[in-house]
């Protein structure tokens, strides 16, 4: 705040007066006299972090925030996780609401922190030149302004969570719940950040990410009324109707064939941007993301310098986010490249380089889902033997309902080194089936119970292994038969869920598992 008082003067405070009087409007804060206050509580209390951001439109805007890290000390992980909805439930929420033509909606709830309440005692302090823009908004405040170590300061009380506190993030999400839940919504037990409730004898789904929701029905008028009995609770929303939205980082498009359309076009442009900042050329067009060579790692190749590293890591990492979300065709190199970020060198810059060569080409390319069936689930494992300089294996697979994939996975395997590519096969089946199960479990409890499960893999003595099971398992492959009775424990549980769920399951599901235990 002071360094923008400095750059922008009454434009910053102005932009300070209006968001202190903003968190004043909704009752964010109460009054604290110092004297008041044990020193533990002095010590503990959090600073108000005002920061002044400079937005491309020429306006300056204030944002003020709590600096939790103190929380840290007395609070762990576990009693400050929140749920966030993970990226398959939006895919398959995606697919849901394309192929039943169903009308979508996404929101944006503003100040969402600020609607919970504190279930703790909180404090954070204001000095110097925040107490008296503080003051302005409030004038009540003014008594409770003291002096410490020759500073105006101030305590206030957080009644309602701020942004920066540890907990903050966890009691909105109770809070929305504690919302949906009194209107007959019910969450998803596979995913906590989804809720449905029939409508109309139809079912409306909710999905949530922190303060963004995409809500879905056939009908227009429940998905207004559902807008409007949020907008009760939280105030008014930023609404967005219609074919196209962005949710969660993602552009997408519901075409007139059932189809959805996913694009992420900024984010590469701002990766090519940043490897060009370096002074270096991405160079012309590639017909691939990577050479035959991708795997190959060269000892003598020299180091990356400081500058270059970083960005190397920051282009790699924000690829990775690009790779799972809209384009899977660059998985596989992202996946090889985020083993390099620690220890780059020239020959990995070459080959950053041909990935963002092949995405300036194919910029907009979009990855297209949707379902010919939404009762049938495909699912593709396959592994490479020895393939990192280290002879670990690597695992892809693919799930699918007909139309695109509704998940990818393309990794290094964590296993120590295999023997041979039959177990490097049996492995990567391991890896990736448990998300074959939990996809079935999410789908079962939106409604949709897959009436046949295909799983396919090309490697007959892997499948023979895995089929039989103890009987092909002896000293030697000690390590496979832990997986295999892993494996056949999870699938066991999950055709008796299906059995009782559906009765003609029996006869598709042993299509499914004719590679796997009877």
């Amino acid at each position: 705040m002071k360094e923008g008082i400095k750059r922008y003067g009454q434009a910053a405070i102005q932009a300070v007066l209006k968001e202190y009087a903003q968190l004043n409007d909704k009752k964010i804060f109460r009054a604290v006299k110092r004297s008041a206050l044990t020193r533990e509580q002095r010590k503990n209390a959090l600073t108000l972090i005002t920061l002044i951001k400079y937005k491309r439109s020429g306006t300056v805007k204030g944002r003020a925030c709590a600096d939790g890290r103190k929380q840290r000390k007395f609070i762990s992980k576990d009693e400050a996780a929140s749920p966030a909805v993970s990226l398959e439930s939006i895919i398959m929420s995606l697919i849901i609401d394309a192929v039943e033509g169903r009308d979508t909606a996404t929101a944006d709830i503003a100040g969402a922190y600020l609607f919970a309440l504190m279930d703790e005692f909180v404090l954070v302090k204001l000095t110097g030149e925040s107490v008296r823009i503080m003051c302005e908004t409030n004038k009540e405040f003014e008594k409770y302004v003291e002096c410490e170590n020759g500073k105006p300061v101030l305590y206030l009380q957080l009644v309602r969570a701020l942004y920066g506190c540890i907990r903050s993030a966890l009691l909105w999400y109770r809070t929305f719940v504690e919302e949906l839940e009194k209107n007959g919504f019910k969450l998803n037990p596979y995913d906590p950040c989804v809720a449905n409730k029939v409508i109309n004898g139809k079912q409306c789904t909710i999905c949530w990410y922190v303060d963004d929701c995409k809500i879905s029905h056939l009908d227009s008028t429940v998905v207004d009324d559902v807008i409007l009995t949020l907008e009760k609770r939280f105030g008014k929303m930023t609404v967005k109707r219609g074919k196209n939205h962005t949710f969660v980082g993602k552009d997408f498009e519901f075409t007139k064939d059932g189809k959805v359309k996913i694009f992420m076009k900024e984010y590469i442009q701002e990766c090519i941007e940043a490897f060009e900042e370096t002074k270096d050329k991405v160079g012309g067009k590639s017909a691939t993301p990577g050479k035959h060579d991708l795997f190959v790692v060269d000892k003598d190749s020299k180091p990356l310098d400081d500058v270059r590293s970083e960005i190397f890591h920051h282009i790699v990492s924000k690829l990775l986010y690009v790779s799972k979300r809209a384009r899977i065709d660059i998985d596989l190199v992202i996946s090889f490249l985020c083993t390099r970020v620690s220890r780059s060198t020239e020959e990995d810059w070459e080959k950053l380089r041909r990935l963002l060569s092949y995405l300036q080409s194919t910029i907009d390319l979009p990855r297209i889902i949707g379902a010919t069936n939404l009762d049938v689930l495909h699912t593709w494992v396959d592994a490479s033997y020895a393939i990192h300089d280290d002879m670990r294996g690597h695992t892809g697979g693919v799930m699918s309902m007909g139309v695109g994939c509704v998940h990818h996975k393309s990794s290094k395997q964590k296993l120590l080194n295999t023997k041979s590519s039959t177990e490097s096969e049996v492995i990567g089946a391991s890896d990736y089936v448990p998300w074959t199960v939990w996809l079935q479990s999410f789908l079962k409890h939106q409604g949709y119970n897959l009436s046949a499960s295909y799983y396919y893999q090309d490697n007959e003595i892997a499948m023979r292994l895995e089929k039989n099971g103890i009987m092909s398992s002896g000293d030697k492959t000690r390590h496979i038969k832990i997986r295999w009775w892993w494996w056949y424990a999870i699938f066991f549980v999950s055709w008796s869920a299906m059995r009782c769920g559906r009765s003609r399951t029996f006869t598709a599901y042993k299509i499914y598992i004719s590679v796997l235990p009877t």
